[in-house]
């Protein structure tokens, strides 16, 4: 329940060291706690917004270092993905994986929204925000337990990588439908239209990709290219600024076609790989990004949720309840089907279910998209703001505790795909 506490007006930027300090400090506590920091930053939000002593309220001016966050953060996801990766996770079995993963998770979100008589977008919405894996957070999670590369862990990268791409496409087409009247039959018109706009953007990027590959052919052609450019240029940091120009050109490419900026922006960053500028380079923009985002800006954007959160807006607690159930159960289940289709035994598939059970970071993402975007009311947001801390909170320990017994039983080797 909200307390009743009046509003303190402060200056901007003494909200903003005071929400940047509390951020950083609760979200080191959690990595202290082998948790996500991201789960202390929204928390600090939480604690002085209006939930809890109401301090700090979103203004427009955190709005928009919140939208600069979100830029940023779905760089870092994209730089962590390549072309072939997602190639990796559509061949052989592996497919089927993926698509039980996603599908019977989005699936049984939508069926919880209908039981329930939401409206169709936010019944949408809870079915994309179930089917989400975070794919940032399957990666620490799996750094920690030292089983990154294990033949587990690599096929929870795979499919979260399918999740994501999957997911964020899906989002923008459902951003196209904001502005259109709420009847099945109108929305099927729009998204048509708006798969057609979603297609044709990724033949784009099809392009773009078989000319990288073309150019990565030619050994080193490109990183040497580069490095005559930033030869030429005098401005520090001209690196950053280059690839931030071929960022910004495909998010305006795809607002200029009706879609959210960030589906050009993660598309984009995915071209940007070391065999195309280098592995140094490519480092050296991950690494300056990576401190902008996670030092400032990402701490603003998730504390940003925290401020919008509501807990006392939640007054359906059966359908937050049900919300929470159906996460677990359609995602675990989704992803032990697949893992048994492909001939992992009983340990290995429930190993897989439960990594590719944290929503984390990406769900978030997409839930203020749609909260911001009028899609979704502040209660329906609130509730996928829980149900993202609670898979992402629990999943580490079930996680753990699935590849110890996976660990216990006599090692069967895991089906690679070719």
């Amino acid at each position: 329940m909200e307390l009743d506490v009046p509003s303190l007006e402060l200056p901007f930027f003494a909200n903003l060291l005071i929400l940047l300090v509390l951020a950083r400090v609760l979200g080191e506590v959690f990595e202290r706690l082998k948790q996500p920091a991201m789960i202390g930053e929204i928390l600090a939000g939480v604690i002085l917004g209006p939930t809890m002593l109401n301090y700090i309220h979103r203004t427009e001016d955190l709005k928009v270092i919140s939208d600069l966050g979100v830029f940023l953060v779905v760089i870092i996801a994209g730089l962590e993905i390549n072309f072939d990766d997602i190639l990796k996770s559509v061949r052989g079995r592996s497919i089927v994986i993926s698509l039980l993963a996603f599908f019977l998770p989005i699936v049984s979100g939508f069926l919880v929204g209908q039981a329930f008589g939401q409206d169709v977008m936010s019944t949408i919405f809870i079915g994309l925000c179930v089917a989400i894996t975070a794919l940032p957070v399957s990666v620490r999670m799996l750094m920690d337990l030292k089983q990154l590369q294990s033949p587990i862990g690599k096929r929870i990268v795979s499919v979260a990588i399918f999740d994501d791409v999957l997911a964020l496409s899906i989002l923008g087409v459902l951003l196209a439908l904001k502005d259109v009247e709420k009847t099945y039959a109108a929305i099927t018109q729009a998204t048509i239209f708006s798969l057609i706009k979603l297609v044709l953007f990724l033949a784009v990027v099809a392009i773009v990709y078989r000319i990288i590959k073309s150019f990565a052919k030619r050994e080193n052609f490109i990183e040497s290219q580069l490095n005559k450019l930033l030869l030429l240029l005098r401005g520090k940091e001209s690196l950053f600024a280059i690839f931030f120009v071929f960022i910004l050109l495909f998010s305006t490419l795809t607002e200029s076609i009706g879609l959210h900026f960030i589906i050009g922006a993660f598309f984009a960053s995915m071209l940007l790989s070391k065999d195309l500028v280098g592995e140094k380079h490519l480092n050296t923009f991950h690494n300056t990004t990576n401190s902008m985002a996670m030092g400032f800006l990402a701490p603003i954007f998730f504390a940003g949720i925290g401020l919008e959160f509501k807990f006392g807006s939640i007054t359906n607690y059966w359908l937050l309840a049900s919300i929470i159930a159906v996460s677990f159960a359609s995602k675990i289940i989704g992803g032990y089907l697949g893992g048994r289709f492909a001939r992992l035994n009983h340990r290995q598939s429930v190993t897989l279910g439960f990594g590719l059970n944290a929503r984390g970071i990406m769900e978030l993402v997409i839930a203020n998209i749609a909260f911001r975007a009028g899609l979704i009311d502040v209660e329906i947001f609130s509730m996928l703001v829980v149900m993202g801390l609670v898979t992402t909170l629990t999943t580490p320990f079930l996680l753990k505790w699935a590849f110890k017994r996976m660990d216990s039983d006599v090692q069967v080797p895991i089906p690679v795909e070719s």
